[in-house]
């Protein structure tokens, strides 16, 4: 694969820019820009077309009605297109280039009548409601028309489209009317549905200015009018303007504009909405259009305080650096809130009972856009390790206490993790009676003990101890029938031909058990701690006996068999789970739940072309199988697997891979890096990326084509959440060796400088309630590590060389110093107890 990144003309570095209005960090793009989606987030507010600044029917969960603008837990509008002169943006006046910003988005246009128009939208944090610029510049004094049309779909995000009930049953038709210079959308009443809730669904669309005329009617989407219609199922066109389920109706407003020659003129337009009535959707509107350039330079500053934490120098690798910074974006753009939550089981669509109750508010991190911004286990709970990272505590908080609060209604308290909750509080699946996900329970004790450590919040781990007891005793309770300690069930790869017990979920309980009798020490509760440590290592004792295939295939065995308890070869990603789990052992070193032998030799298997691309590690990989179709692929092994390969390269699980490289301490250009660089790539390199600066779900692979070639509706993520987890995890945890443990009052500092790299560093990490900065170097036999404290923690400080090194010399502060070294899969960590307080502190490590 090519580790250098390419950037051809087209594409614009990252910089800071002066404009008519407010802007920071930006890419651009200019080719295909109908082709590509564009997204724009608020924590109430987010909207998705594409970069010409159109509205194509898109998303499959609700088939062409995944974008558009939308409020949680409502859809408002399928779009807001801008008319010219008689000409229409995107279509008559084509789309130049488009921007991706922090924080927002803009289009250029061509000119039309002397005219350049450009669009900036933005979502404001704490609005229901959305921004739009649109910038116009006039060669000489002109005056303009301007036509603003809006198309309204006022929908639930639940149901879907193939749900029982279905969104074409459940969907009420919209009425449109003219108030207040502005036009008003409304859905009320009662879908003819049992159990379905009576609803008053409102959006305000408008301007401060005054409209010289407005029309009403049902089409009104500007270039997209007299839409072509995709089916709610079945075959469809490849691209469509709006579809069957669709009920909603449109506007126009009319507007002349005075130009100054030269002279940047910028109209702000306003879509907000409410779930709750007419009254508390004008209330949003009237806020944001109130001061709208002052809710950008807000929306702004707070995205520069997002980049000033966590800030991150690798000289050697400043593709992954830039990564570092839009990952961190990425996340701030992912929090989500919605209110009013009525939460019931709808058993993956079969049946819509009455709610098992309410959440009167709930936030979290998105999983992914268009189709995915709701809240899930899994992605939370691989995303939390990219979020303490980042510093970005309070909102992955935020996601574990929603987790625990859906769970506890729906599942009776049982200790059960639900697995995917839409806004509107339906619980797709999760259930006490669904088979899985398994692991998802037992990662959340990791999840609330990885976010402990890291805050030092002892009332957070209080808050949620009970509940995670609770999920380890529920795996023993319900998902252990033959008693070998193996929980059975579904977990992250769901997929035939698969034994009862497979190997994430037996990775991630054992670490759930271990990160629980953390916990449980913590508070003196003497028998959890017992109960979760015996449990644990026992299951680490037999863990290499039982799960490793042996032969030639250097794997671990994706499940095992029923019959004999053999570990079956499938070569799905989730292989790679045992080097990427750290397991926290009291008065020993944190390692990967793997052996060092066994782990090595799985990950160099793992980067052979059977299981590894371009863009980073399949799904399932390739080499002798039973299944139809034959080997598609090269062979690295001779077991004869019962499944086909899926070469589908998904953001997570490249993610997977460089965390367990970084375990192992394999960071060189063709360890680490390498999935690293592809992660980085799909983000930040204009051959790859969809979207300039977001992280999809799903690579370019051999079975998943780029976005771009597919249908609208049937494309993965334009931006997933849990692909940060491969950035940010590796250069804070590893690469610049952050491990705190402040619920203890300790940190760990022990970094490792990659091969054929000299330093690295990182500055106004977030700890606790304070901060650490960290520069390791590397320069010959001499490795430096310097930490500056702003927090109160007891400090052990070091440096990774080589494993076999002879020590010749340590120092700390230019003062000769004991220390001790301790061996592990990364290599020989030289460490140091350095003196309490704050400040710079340096340690010096020379070798003979």
């Amino acid at each position: 694969m090519s580790g250098a990144l390419s950037v051809p003309a087209n594409a614009q570095p990252d910089r800071e820019v002066r404009a008519e209005l407010p802007r920071l960090t930006e890419l651009s793009e200019t080719t295909r820009l109908a082709d590509r989606r564009a997204v724009t987030i608020g924590d109430r507010f987010y909207s998705m077309g594409t970069e010409d600044g159109l509205y194509p029917a898109a998303g499959w969960h609700i088939r062409g009605e995944m974008g558009g603008m939308w409020t949680q837990p409502i859809k408002l509008l399928d779009g807001m297109w801008f008319g010219l002169n008689g000409s229409w943006l995107g279509d008559g006046a084509k789309a130049d280039k488009f921007t991706s910003g922090w924080g927002y988005t803009r289009i250029d246009y061509a000119a039309t009548g002397g005219v350049r128009a450009s669009r900036t939208d933005f979502a404001p944090d704490g609005l229901r409601a959305g921004l739009v610029g649109l910038t116009l510049t006039a060669e000489r004094n002109s005056k303009v028309t301007l036509a603003v049309d809006a198309h309204s779909e006022l929908m639930n995000s639940y149901p879907w489209g193939w749900t029982n009930p279905d969104q074409l049953k459940f969907n009420l038709r919209d009425k449109g009317s003219y108030s207040g210079n502005s036009l008003l959308f409304r859905e009320k009443g009662t879908p003819d549905v049992p159990n379905a809730d009576a609803h008053d669904y409102a959006a305000v669309v408008g301007s401060r200015l005054t409209p010289k005329s407005h029309q009403l009617g049902p089409d009104y989407r500007g270039p997209q009018s007299n839409p072509v219609i995709c089916p709610a199922t079945g075959d469809a066109p490849r691209k469509c303007d709006d579809t069957e389920a669709g009920k909603g109706t449109g506007g126009r407003l009319n507007y002349s504009v005075e130009l100054k020659a030269g002279a940047p003129t910028t109209l702000w337009f306003a879509v907000a909405g409410s779930d709750e009535g007419p009254e508390k959707a004008r209330a949003q509107y009237d806020r944001a259009l109130a001061d709208p350039e002052k809710l950008l330079e807000k929306k702004i500053a707070e995205r520069r305080a997002v980049a000033a934490r966590t800030s991150v120098e690798l000289p050697g690798d400043e593709l992954l650096q830039r990564s570092v910074e839009w990952s961190k974006q990425n996340l701030a753009d992912s929090a989500q809130e919605s209110h009013g939550l009525r939460l019931r089981l709808v058993d993956e669509g079969r049946q819509y009972p009455a709610p098992a109750g309410e959440l009167a508010s709930a936030r979290w991190l998105g999983a992914g856009w268009p189709d995915y911004p709701w809240l899930f286990g899994t992605d939370g709970e691989y995303t939390a390790f990219a979020a303490v990272a980042m510093g970005e505590f309070d909102n992955i908080k935020a996601h574990l206490r929603a987790l625990e609060d859906v769970s506890e209604t729906v599942n009776r308290r049982s200790g059960k993790v639900v697995h995917e909750v839409t806004p509107d509080g339906s619980v797709y699946y999760g259930a006490n009676d669904n088979p899985g996900n398994t692991d998802e329970t037992a990662k959340f004790p990791s999840a609330v003990a990885l976010v402990w450590r890291w805050t030092g919040d002892d009332a957070f781990r209080d808050e949620l101890y009970d509940f995670t007891v609770r999920n380890m005793k529920f795996i023993y309770r319900t998902l252990d029938k033959d008693g070998d300690g193996w929980p059975e069930g579904l977990g992250n790869v769901e997929r035939a031909g698969m034994g009862e017990e497979k190997l994430d979920n037996a990775v991630y309980t054992a670490r759930g058990l271990r990160d629980l009798a953390d916990m449980a020490r913590s508070k003196h509760d003497s028998a959890t701690a017992a109960w979760a440590t015996e449990r644990a290592e026992e299951l680490e004792r037999r863990f290499e006996k039982t799960w490793w295939a042996g032969g030639d295939t250097d794997q671990y065995g994706d499940s095992l068999n029923d019959a004999d308890n053999s570990p079956i070869v499938q070569r799905h990603w989730i292989g790679v789970t045992p080097m990427d789990a750290e397991m926290v052992r009291p008065g020993r070193p944190t390692l990967p739940l793997a052996s060092s032998e066994h782990g090595r030799a799985a990950l160099e298997k793992r980067q052979e072309d059977c299981y590894s691309g371009e863009f980073g590690l399949y799904h399932t990989g390739t080499g002798p199988t039973s299944a139809e179709g034959g080997n598609k692929g090269p062979s690295c092994d001779s077991a004869v697997s019962a499944v086909q390969s899926e070469r589908a390269i998904y953001s997570l699980n490249t993610a997977i891979m460089a965390v367990a490289e970084g375990n192992y301490g394999r960071l060189g250009r063709d360890e680490q890096q390498r999935y690293t660089t592809a992660n980085a790539r799909i983000q930040l390199d204009p051959s790859a990326w969809e979207m300039p600066g977001a992280m999809p779900e799903i690579a370019p692979s051999p079975d998943a084509p780029a976005n771009i070639e597919r249908p609208l509706t049937e494309r993965s993520m334009a931006l997933q959440a849990w692909g940060a987890y491969g950035v940010l995890w590796p250069v804070v945890h590893q690469q610049l060796g952050v491990s705190p443990d402040l619920g203890r009052g300790r940190l760990s500092v022990v970094p490792q400088v990659p091969s054929g790299q000299e330093r690295i560093a990182g500055s106004n990490i977030r700890l606790a309630n304070g901060s650490v900065d960290v520069r390791a170097q590397h320069a010959g036999k001499t490795f430096t590590t310097e930490v500056a404290r702003d927090l109160d923690a007891e400090l052990s400080i070091g440096h990774v060389v080589p494993k076999g090194s002879r020590i010749g010399s340590v120092t700390l502060d230019g003062h000769p110093v004991a220390y001790r070294t301790v061996t592990t899969p990364r290599g020989q960590e030289v460490i140091v107890s350095a003196p309490s307080g704050e400040g710079p502190t340096t340690l010096v490590v020379t070798l003979k």
